[in-house]
């Protein structure tokens, strides 16, 4: 008999255990930043030279953190779901978890692409700097989808959203779309997970239990929980 298809959702609140810090931990800014001022297409035209320098610095911050309890806890449902990871963060820490089938909606801070043609796409694990061009002669820029730019893995997304026997949120806010809207393409029957340590108000939504705890701990219960759905 075939695994279900379980579909995993993951935001910021899931890396933020790994010490991952998002724009949204405090007042708007990420890392002291103004997001307008570093993931945006304009910040880019304006100042490369400090958006380059930002993601620099995420890239380093990422490579020094660890996959923590709930990474390894959703890699772990590979053994008795057949799991499909759609995550808004653009850390591996979900692909050094264990976890083998993952979608990266914004983006993926260890690759660049062109500026000019995003399918010229690299693998960098250094600084990428003013003065390195693509094979097209196009600067380098982090391989991220930025605020006003669309999201060309969301298609896939919602298919795979569409087509889920189980459907789970964990870390997120259900804020930013169109990553939010993923949840409203799973079918009426399906049953829908939300692990957030702040839950988002979801009046209506059916089949829907919600886990109002950290990651590292509501992924302990929603285990328990998925048990029963094997």
């Amino acid at each position: 008999m075939p695994k279900k298809k379980l579909i995993v959702l993951t935001g910021a609140g899931i890396s933020a255990e790994s010490g991952l810090k998002t724009f949204r931990d405090s007042d708007g800014l990420w890392e002291g930043h103004r997001v307008e001022d570093v993931a945006t297409p304009g910040a880019w035209l304006k100042n490369a030279e400090m958006v380059l320098r930002f993601y620099n610095e995420r890239r380093k911050n990422i490579a020094e953190a660890q996959p923590n309890a709930a990474h390894i806890g959703i890699a772990e449902l590979e053994k008795d779901f057949d799991v499909t990871i759609i995550t808004q963060n653009i850390d591996d820490l979900h692909e050094r978890a264990g976890s083998s089938k993952i979608i990266h909606l914004h983006g993926e801070i260890f690759k660049m692409c062109s500026e000019k043609d995003k399918a010229l796409v690299k693998e960098i694990r250094g600084d990428i700097h003013i003065g390195d061009l693509a094979e097209d002669g196009f600067q380098y820029r982090p391989f991220i989808v930025w605020f006003g730019e669309d999201v060309p893995m969301i298609e896939t997304a919602i298919k795979m959203a569409y087509d889920a026997d189980i459907f789970v949120v964990i870390g997120t806010s259900l804020v930013v779309y169109p990553a939010a809207g993923l949840i409203n393409y799973v079918a009426l029957k399906v049953p829908k997970f939300v692990v957030d340590k702040k839950l988002p108000s979801m009046p209506g939504m059916k089949n829907l239990t919600l886990i109002e705890k950290p990651a590292t701990e509501g992924v302990v219960e929603l285990k328990k929980l998925l048990t029963q759905l094997k």
